[in-house]
């Protein structure tokens, strides 16, 4: 009975999660009604105050999706790439390219930061902080990377990361601004490095 039970309030939260999601793609989080989406997922305003407790923890919980996914995402283009700092380039550039797609824009890069705060401070934001700094601890034993504060420099690459996908988001031309952000971002990370030999031409992103 408890499996059971503990079954039925996944699949409802899981049918609001999914409802949500379409309307605040569709139409944005100010623009979608709680009972649009509640008919949606064929459910009740009760049902959503009892699994998320407003809208607001509605979208805390599609927020939290997405970036799951697109830290998975992230963590799969890195696993195509050569180095640990190929790897870590790899993950950041992932990320940042998923600013070009309408859903994130939307949700986790417009809507989410107007409504939730600081993305810096979302938990998700957290589990990618730690796989930063155990990766940038792993390059400065290797000496690829100066004998740098690994939390630090993890704290300072991530946020360069969500800042340009931030800015890609809500500019007018973000298929423009996307290039522009990518070299920057590797001028930057490239700072870190011991030694140029290491390093890829910020331009191009071929080893240098």
């Amino acid at each position: 009975m408890a499996r059971r039970r503990s079954d039925m309030v996944e699949e409802t939260r899981a049918r609001l999660t999914r409802a949500a999601r379409k309307a605040f793609a569709q139409k944005g989080y100010a623009a979608a009604s709680m009972d649009d989406l509640t008919a949606e997922a064929g459910l009740t305003r009760g049902a959503l105050y009892h699994n998320f407790g407003d809208k607001k923890g509605l979208l805390q919980a599609v927020v939290d999706q997405i970036d799951a996914e697109m830290a998975e995402r992230a963590r799969l283009a890195g696993s195509q790439a050569g180095s640990d700092w190929d790897v870590l380039l790899a993950e950041s550039e992932a990320y940042i390219e998923m600013a070009l797609e309408p859903e994130v824009q939307r949700i986790v890069l417009l809507d989410g930061p107007a409504v939730l705060g600081d993305p810096s401070r979302w938990p998700t934001q957290d589990s990618c902080l730690r796989t930063t700094t155990r990766t940038v601890e792993a390059l400065v034993a290797e000496g690829v990377v100066k004998p740098v504060d690994p939390e630090a420099a993890a704290r300072l690459l991530n946020g360069a990361a969500l800042n340009a996908a931030l800015w890609i988001a809500a500019s007018d031309d973000p298929r423009a601004v996307l290039p522009k952000a990518v070299a920057a971002f590797r001028s930057l990370a490239s700072g870190l490095l011991a030694s140029s030999d290491f390093g890829s031409d910020p331009a191009t992103g071929e080893p240098s």
